[in-house]
This record gives structure tokens, sequence and C-alpha cells, in this order.
């Protein structure tokens, strides 16, 4: 391997050949993000081994002025993990430092290396008997460090919260090659500022995770899963308060989709219509617990019972076996696929000023481009819509992207912040959304953000040019 620049030189030795890509080919799966919007390209893709490792790589970039761009599974839609088009970066891919290092059944925890992925951590937890609950459509290939670098927040939201909900420590490499070692894990530790959390959501800006202490729960001995006819959005919401209560709180999932998702996703993946009758609104709920199954049983079909009776259910099924309800959840997950070419936003608003955010975005978007066709879906359970947006019937999508597609989600996002809400609820910011922080963060806030970013990287040479 022929390496001529003197800092690319010293970190191939550090590394080793397997851990070092500098050709273009070997280094072209690693600098576009998932969905083509951004494409990069790098002095080097490095792929540590170790903490060790990567924070000598990191001293090394520093002390040559290079910038570093942490990357994980490069399964986020912000282009986080993309460089930019300079050369300049190098991009630390931590695919290598995968280990499951401890699992304590006694304390609920579980350590493990930031580029675990997502599906092997269900997988470990699940051997002990355990559950870790952030679950995602991407799991099968998205990592875990990226999952609590972007604050990720899935489908479980609703009872577990989001990822950072979900961390006891961390271990992360600074800036400046320092190994800050916090795998605390402590359920209480009221000593100072609670630092991991600088770490979680900032998108590798401050610092690399590199290891985290994971909480994990009792294995639900029992799930239950329903997908009920609403009358509307207002009747959804109702709903969720009234799954809430009668459930004992034992509500995981409450899952918003309209017909048009639904016709989606029949004609991309070939299933079945799960109802007799095409209905405008659907809300795919899921109980689930330790309990036993006839309470669980018994509490959904109190809930539809008195949906109905208030008249805000008008229709629908409860899973009847394990395959029903994993019908159910591959049409739920393969929503996103299915609309691949939409406009895409992911923002979210208090609960109960869903209905008004949905009725306003419809006209919004029918005043701005005639015939398009919104397809709002997902996290109703915690406020947070997938806002996505389809060309009108026989426009080309990609064309349809080119022009409308920023003026849409402009005025959706003006929409949005006017109703207490955020531009970017689960995705994070990257390079997409960074105009919006800056435009409806406050002086104060982004002077904050400014402020840490300075004290922790003085240099600006990690992850440049995204969030801030």
């Amino acid at each position: 391997m022929n390496v001529k620049n003197p800092a690319m030189a010293r970190i191939c030795d550090r590394v080793g050949a397997s851990g070092f890509l500098n050709h273009e080919d070997d280094m072209a799966a690693y600098l576009h993000d998932q969905r083509g919007y951004y494409v990069g390209r790098a002095a080097a893709v490095v792929r540590p081994a170790s903490t060790r490792e990567l924070a000598d790589v990191v001293s090394i970039c520093r002390e040559a002025g290079v910038p570093v761009v942490p990357q994980g599974g490069n399964t986020g839609l912000c282009g986080g993990a993309t460089p930019d088009q300079s050369g300049q970066a190098v991009v630390l891919n931590l695919g290598r430092m995968n280990a499951i290092r401890d699992i304590d059944p006694i304390n609920f925890t579980m350590t493990v290396e930031a580029g675990a992925i997502l599906e092997n951590v269900h997988r470990a937890a699940a051997e002990h008997d355990l559950l870790f609950p952030l679950d995602l459509g991407a799991k099968g290939s998205c990592q875990i460090g990226g999952n609590l670098a972007t604050n990720a927040g899935g489908i479980n939201v609703v009872r577990y919260g989001n990822a950072r909900d979900l961390v006891l420590g961390l271990e992360v490499v600074l800036p400046n090659g320092e190994v800050w070692n916090g795998l605390s894990q402590l359920r209480k530790d009221n000593t100072g500022y609670d630092l991991k959390q600088l770490f979680l959501g900032s998108e590798g800006t401050l610092g690399i995770i590199t290891a985290a202490v994971l909480k994990l729960f009792p294995m639900p001995r029992e799930r239950k899963t329903a997908l009920l006819v609403v009358r509307d959005p207002q009747a959804a919401c109702e709903l969720l308060a009234i799954a809430r209560k009668l459930s004992g709180d034992a509500l995981v999932s409450f899952e918003y989709m309209p017909r048009i998702a639904i016709d989606l996703v029949m004609a991309h993946s070939g299933y079945p219509d799960p109802l007799d009758t095409r209905y405008p609104h659907h809300v795919l709920l899921e109980l689930a617990g330790g309990i036993s199954a006839d309470f669980l049983q018994t509490a959904l079909e109190q809930i539809f019972e008195t949906g109905t009776e208030q008249e805000l259910v008008i229709d629908g099924i409860i899973a009847q076996s394990g395959q029903q309800r994993d019908q159910l959840w591959r049409m739920r997950e393969d929503i996103s696929e299915a609309q691949r070419d939409s406009v895409k936003n992911d923002i979210s608003v208090p609960i109960a000023r869903i209905p008004e955010l949905l009725d306003r975005a419809e006209a919004l978007v029918q005043e701005l481009a005639s015939g398009a066709r919104p397809c709002p879906f997902g996290h109703i359970g915690d406020g947070n819509i997938h806002y996505n947006i389809l060309a009108p019937e026989g426009e080309e999508a990609a064309a349809f992207r080119r022009a409308k597609g920023d003026s849409l989600v402009d005025a959706v996002n003006e929409l949005v912040m006017g109703m207490e809400g955020s531009f970017s609820a689960e995705h994070g910011v990257g390079q997409l959304r960074r105009g919006y922080l800056h435009h409806y963060k406050s002086p104060v806030a982004v002077n904050i953000m400014r402020r840490i970013k300075q004290a922790l990287d003085p240099d600006a040479l990690f992850n440049p040019g995204k969030v801030l």
C-alpha cells in the first residue's frame, strides 16, 4: 500500500492494512449517505479495532490538522456521517469495534462497543431473557454508536423513551485524543454534571462514542397487537390516552398509518389488505409486559370496546397469532421503503396538536403544490410524524422533489415551529437540517452549543459542517 501523506502513513502503521483504506473503489461505500443526497471525498477511511487505536488515530489527526468524520452503520438520513468534497477528512468507521463486553443480568445492564449492530444487541440481551428496547427499521445494519450519537427513537418510545433514556454510561474519545471512561453502571450518581448527555445526540461533533452501558429490561412474556380503524387523527389521539389508562401503561407502541401508506406498502411489497373494507385512518398498537396474556387480551378488548362506544374506533382486528402480528408490523416497517422517492420530513408537535398539524399541513401542501399527496405516518404515540409528500399522480418523483421539495419542507417546518414543535424529531440535524437549527433555535441556545463545541473541539476538526 503506497501512502505518501505522512499523517496517513502514521495512521496506516497504527491500525494496519486491514484497518486502512485509501483507494477510491475501496472507500466508495463509506462516502455517501443512505439516500444518496450527499456524496463526499476522503483522504482515507480508517477502521480501528479498539478504543486505543481510535484515540491514537484522533491524536495523529489533531497534530496534522486533519478533520475527522465518525461513522457507524451509515444508515442516517441527514448526511451526518458523510464527509465534504474537500477530500481532506478521515472517515473513522467503527464497524470493527463491535464486541459485547459484558451483560449483567442482576444489574440489568449491557456494556457494548459502538460498532455493535443493533439487532445483535437485541439477540445478546435475549440470550439472558432480557430486552434492549430501542427498535428501528434499520436494526439489521445500524450500529449502537450511531443510534446514541443521533439519539434515535423508533417504535418503542412510548414506553421506554429515546436512545438517551437507555444509557447509564459512555466511553468517549475526545477531540484531543483523550479517552473519557464514563462507563458507569450506576442508576444514581449525583456528582455534578451528567457528562454523557453532552455526547448523546451530538452527532460526533464533540466526541466519538466508543462504548456504552445500556439499560436492559425484563423480556415481555406476552404481546398483544391490534390494527384499529379510527374516525380521524383526533380520535387516534383520544384513543391513545384511553389505551394508556386501560392497560396500566402497558402500551409499548402506537403508530398512525393513513390509507395512502397502506396502499403504497401493498403495491410495493405485495401484502394483502389486512381489512375487508378500505378506511382512511388506522393505528397499530401493541401492549406488552410480564403480566398475563389474559390481562393484556382483556385490556386490548376494553380499548377496542371503549373506543367503539365513544365513536373513536370504527373497525379493526386483534392479531390472533405471532405470524399475524409480524405481518402487521412488517407492513408498518415497510412504509418508508415504499415511499422512498417522496419528499421527506421528520417532525414532532405536542400530541394534542397532531390533528391540527395534519389539517393545516394538508391545506398548506395543496396551496403550494396542487395534487401532491401527503403521507403522514409514524409514532403518533410520542408526537413524532414523518410528514412525507409524494408527487401528484403521473408526475415524475425526482423532478417533483427538485422543483417543490425544499419549499414544501420549509413551509411545513414553519408551521410546526409555530405549534411549539421540532423540525427534527428523531433523525438528527447532520448537514440536512443545519440551516433550520440556526434559524429556529434561540440565539442563546445556539451560543451555548457553540461554547461547548469550542471548549471540547477548539480546532473544529470533529465532524465539521454538521449540526453547527
